[in-house]
């Protein structure tokens, strides 16, 4: 999801559609609260980790 956060906000800006910018920062965002869920122990989703 990280991934993919980026990749959309390097698209959104290159091509200039605002949309996918805000797409690719709100997914970035995401993925990084996950990330951190599952890195201090949390559950994320019924799993000890998210990759």
């Amino acid at each position: 999801m990280i991934i993919l956060g980026v990749v959309l906000l390097v698209i959104g800006y290159v091509a200039g559609i605002p949309i996918l910018g805000t797409i690719g920062v709100i997914l970035l965002l995401i993925g990084l609260a996950l990330w951190v869920l599952g890195s201090i122990g949390h559950q994320v989703g019924g799993r000890r980790h998210y990759f």
